[in-house]
């Protein structure tokens, strides 16, 4: 055998050391990178506040309870047939954000109304059960809202917002 092929054949020092020096300048951003990219990821404490599930068997016909989500105020309110009819009596011309009452509850459970209870003119919180349309008031600045939390009256720009939410039993209510 000649020498000097089988000396071609084999990485050089050189060869190696630049083989060597990149494997640690990867190994090395890698160990860096890794722990900025998971401080990027919420904490426990976001994460359980992502979803809250809501007993909502003891709610009675007419009545609301307000729960926290995400640091807001969701309001549940369990409308009787009255109120069903008043809010889908009202033409969609007198309101400033035409929305039907059927787009803002789920089908077939028309009696239960979920908002975030946020006025959306500058995000006070309105007061249940007053104002000119029996629905919510915000006396900072006079929004009314109806019985379906749909402006009607005051600076508020839309109706006030309705959050993911899902039955998963006709007791059980999943916000987020």
């Amino acid at each position: 055998m000649n020498k000097k092929s089988d000396y071609k054949d084999k990485p050089t020092r050189r060869e190696f050391i630049h083989i060597a020096t990149t494997t640690v300048g990867v190994v090395g951003v890698g160990c860096v990178a890794l722990p900025l990219v998971t401080q990027m990821n919420p904490d426990a404490s976001v994460k359980a506040l992502a979803k809250v599930e809501v007993d909502v068997s003891r709610i009675s016909k007419g009545n609301e309870v307000t729960v926290m989500w995400r640091g807001k105020p969701i309001f549940i309110r369990r409308r009787t047939d009255q109120e069903i009819n008043k809010a889908r009596n009202v033409s969609l011309k007198d309101l400033k954000d035409p929305q039907k009452d059927e787009d803002r509850v789920k089908k077939g459970k028309d009696e239960w109304l979920i908002m975030v209870g946020v006025c959306t003119h500058l995000g006070c919180v309105p007061l249940k059960q007053q104002g000119e349309f029996g629905g919510w008031f915000c006396p900072c600045h006079g929004s009314h809202y109806d019985i379906s939390g749909r402006i009607r009256k005051g600076p508020a720009p839309v109706n006030m917002e309705i959050p993911n939410y899902e039955f998963v039993s006709d007791s059980k209510l999943i916000i987020g």
